[in-house]
């Protein structure tokens, strides 16, 4: 169950209720649901488990072209077919670990969250809130599978570059190979430009992995000031702060009675401006609690 500052704790969380309390005194600290938490980790665990077989199932495929007798391994001036199902493999290989990596990641801080708490409103006006929504999970994936669209963009774009290679062996006519030749390079440099986007987007993926893994799951205070924009739609938090993430919190991580604490301390503590009405925020409020009425005990 999750337990606040406000509630009761049974004998199972009055741990991490004394850890929470010796950080944050007099705070409201919201806790996820067990079966929640149990269903993350369920879900990275059998996701991280994927993740690594496929990525050591593709290396292996990748070492396995290597010590094919066809692929010739000095260097050419074209692009062979052999080296693009060698570099798609070991890509998709890569990809596939770095998934797992950051699912693990994303486990930790459901770990975190389980012992410390998932949302934390303190009483000198900060609020701390971490994203563990499951649909993190089909985030990662889109992600992943944006940067091998990217690859496969780069890819696509040197793949004349083999036709380079299949025209030395057209033997009919001297001059026909001749021509045949002159027209791949010409494709290849018009490839090049495809290929050129592709790798710039490609690696502002790889860059943006990173700075995803770090704020996946992590904690984001931000400042209960007029500055600070609440929106509820459904049962999805989304809180905006100027120069700070944005982050959508799931009210469902919750129990339905925490949901409706939570709602009704951030109608107390909220200041509204002009921006931002009290009738507009009291409106999504009351629907999210009539929406955590009809709900079950535990809704994940």
């Amino acid at each position: 169950m999750i337990q606040t500052r406000y509630t009761q704790y049974s004998e199972n969380n009055h741990a991490n209720a004394v850890e929470s309390a010796e950080t944050a005194p007099n705070a409201a600290i919201f806790y996820p649901v067990r079966q929640a938490c149990q269903r993350n980790r369920l879900l990275a665990s059998l996701l991280i488990i994927l993740s690594l077989l496929g990525s050591a199932t593709l290396a292996l495929a990748a070492l396995a072209i290597l010590f094919w007798p066809t692929y010739t391994h000095p260097f050419t001036p074209y692009l062979k077919w052999q080296d693009a199902l060698l570099a798609t493999l070991a890509y998709s290989s890569f990809l596939l670990l770095l998934a797992s990596l950051i699912v693990f990641r994303f486990r930790l801080a459901c770990r975190r969250a389980q012992r410390r708490g998932i949302l934390i409103l303190h009483p000198q006006g900060t609020l701390t809130v971490r994203d563990l929504s499951p649909k993190n999970f089909a985030g990662i994936y889109r992600m992943i599978g944006a940067s091998f669209t990217c690859f496969l963009g780069t890819l696509v774009g040197l793949s004349p570059c083999i036709l380079i290679g299949l025209t030395l062996h057209i033997t009919a006519h001297p001059l026909l190979t001749v021509l045949a030749t002159a027209i791949a390079i010409i494709l290849s440099l018009l490839g090049l430009t495809v290929t050129l986007i592709s790798a710039t987007f490609l690696v502002i993926s790889l860059i943006g992995a990173r700075a995803y893994a770090l704020a996946l799951g992590a904690p984001h205070t931000y400042l209960l000031t007029t500055l600070i924009s609440l929106r509820i739609d459904g049962l999805t938090l989304t809180i905006t702060y100027p120069d700070r993430p944005e982050t959508l919190f799931d009210l469902n991580l919750l129990h339905p009675h925490h949901q409706r604490h939570l709602l009704h301390l951030l109608q107390q503590h909220i200041p509204h401006t002009h921006t931002q009405p009290h009738s507009l925020l009291d409106q999504h409020i009351t629907a999210a609690l009539q929406d955590s009425l009809h709900r079950p005990p535990v809704s994940v």
